[in-house]
Formats: structure tokens, C-alpha cells, sequence
């Protein structure tokens, strides 16, 4: 099966944090109408984050869910942003990690298609203005997309504070 197209009842049988994926196609088409939002919280990134990834396990929705995201992604007007991208890598770092179930087959080909083009999601976010975080992030996607699971993972743990700590302990070595 290609893309789950938004209007597809197939979501209702698909499964998120809270139950039923029913609700996932509204927040994905809120994507492309939205302004993107630099904060995670900021809607409907804090809602998908909740219902997709929550507390690091993933579900059958969120796999459904990622080529959506890369594609609004890839088709904003707007500079792009880290929330999204961060959502997808995270995604598939609990997936590789098996923090969620099996990928449905039928969600399989849209899926790795998806991963495909985040790349492509990491050029343009190379042509705005990124802050350190937004760097992190598409630093993780990039490793995530080559099937470096673990090493996305260590990448956006790298918060300021812990960075300054590995600085010091690499200088040390």
C-alpha cells in the first residue's frame, strides 16, 4: 500500500497513545495550514508529539503518520523547522529500538520512502537560519535516515549542558 491517504477510515483502525488513530488525519492536514512553530508545544506539533511518540514508544499510527510529516514538511512555504523533523526521527529511533509494535506491511513502502527523503527535508532546513537545536535535530534525521539509530538518539541528548560536559571530558581524554 502507498500513502495513507487522510480521508482513508483505515486510520480509525490504527492505534495511538490514546486509543484510536481517528483523530491523527485532522492534526496532519493542520500541518500545511499553520504557521510552523519553532516550539515543540505549539500546536498541533504538541498533539501529534503526545499522541505518536509518547514517552518514547511509537504505535502503529505514528508509522502511518511519517510520510505525512515528511511531506508537509517538504511542502512548506515557511522556513522549515525542527518540531516535525525531530517527531519523525524519534519515531523511528523507538521503532529500530523496538519501543512500539511491528510495522504494518501495508505501511511499510510509504514509510521507507519517507525516511528516503529527510535528507531532502535536512537541505532545506539548511537554507534558514537554524539555532543549535534545530542543528541537532537535523543532524539526528540525517543519522536516522542512514540506519544510525543510536547514534540520532545520542545526537539530540546533546543539550547545552551535557554538551559542555562532553567537550570537557573529550579535551580531557
Amino acid at each position: 500500500m502507498d500513502l495513507l491517504d487522510l480521508d482513508d477510515g483505515g486510520w480509525a483502525q490504527l492505534e495511538h497513545a490514546y486509543g484510536s488513530a481517528a483523530d491523527i488525519p485532522a492534526l496532519l492536514r493542520q500541518l500545511r495550514s499553520f504557521p510552523p512553530g519553532r516550539d515543540y508545544q505549539s500546536e498541533p506539533y504538541f498533539s501529534l508529539w503526545s499522541a505518536l511518540c509518547h514517552q518514547g514508544e511509537v504505535y502503529t499510527a505514528s508509522y502511518a503518520a511519517v510520510p505525512h510529516l515528511v511531506d508537509a514538511l517538504l511542502g512548506s512555504p515557511s522556513p522549515v523547522y525542527g518540531s516535525p523533523l525531530q517527531l519523525v526521527t524519534c519515531i523511528e529511533i523507538a521503532r529500530a529500538s523496538g519501543r512500539g509494535p511491528d510495522m504494518p506491511a501495508a505501511l511499510a513502502s510509504s514509510y521507507w520512502a519517507a525516511l528516503r527523503r529527510v535528507p531532502d527535508v535536512v537541505r532545506a532546513m539548511a537554507n534558514s537560519s537554524c539555532d543549535e537545536a534545530a542543528c541537532r535535530v537535523a543532524a539526528a534525521a540525517l543519522a536516522v535516515a542512514n540506519g544510525h539509530g543510536r547514534l540520532a538518539e545520542a545526537i539530540l541528548a546533546l543539550e547545552p549542558s551535557l554538551l559542555d560536559a562532553f567537550m570537557a571530558w573529550v579535551t580531557e581524554r
